[in-house]
């Protein structure tokens, strides 16, 4: 237990499309408290954070669920408002809960490390959305004789010198 909240109440607090998956994970036996050295935290500094993390997740390969969610609600909110958060890790996977200070639920994300599947027998997570260039193809390019004419002979550092 930390800060006066167990597992089973931030268990009951979560909400979303994720909840019956990160709920669970808050409730196995494998997934404890980990140490948290700074409890308080804004909105602004969550979602700073965060932000960065949905960018590199897809990029290492580490699935998360609750992230679309949690950044939602961060951006809805004000960037100086106070949030508590709580990390709660199990050996391969590790969840980190945001609460108002008022104890109210803000949002949570589930996630691993690279490579490792969220656990597995939960529901699976809703994918981030991740916008991908659309491409046209292109016209061939047209050479232009000018081009050629113009560049300058390279230098060659290995002739010999009068």
């Amino acid at each position: 237990m930390t800060q006066g909240i167990d597992q089973a109440r931030l268990a009951a607090l979560v909400t979303g499309p994720d909840r019956e998956r990160i709920a669970a994970f808050l409730l196995d036996g494998a997934t404890a408290f980990a140490p948290n050295g700074f409890p308080m935290t804004t909105a602004g500094a969550a979602r700073h954070i965060w932000t960065g993390q949905a960018f590199e997740f897809p990029i290492l390969g580490v699935e998360a669920a609750g992230l679309s969610c949690l950044l939602r609600a961060l951006h809805a909110l004000p960037t100086g408002e106070p949030l508590t958060r709580h990390y709660l890790k199990s050996p391969t996977h590790t969840c980190t809960v945001f609460l108002s200070v008022k104890g109210n639920f803000v949002g949570a994300v589930l996630h691993g490390k690279a490579n490792v599947p969220l656990p597995s027998g939960l529901p699976t997570p809703n994918p981030v959305a991740v916008p991908t260039p659309s491409r046209q193809p292109s016209q061939p390019r047209q050479k232009r004789s000018s081009r050629l004419q113009c560049r300058p002979k390279q230098l060659d550092l290995f002739t010999d010198l009068p």
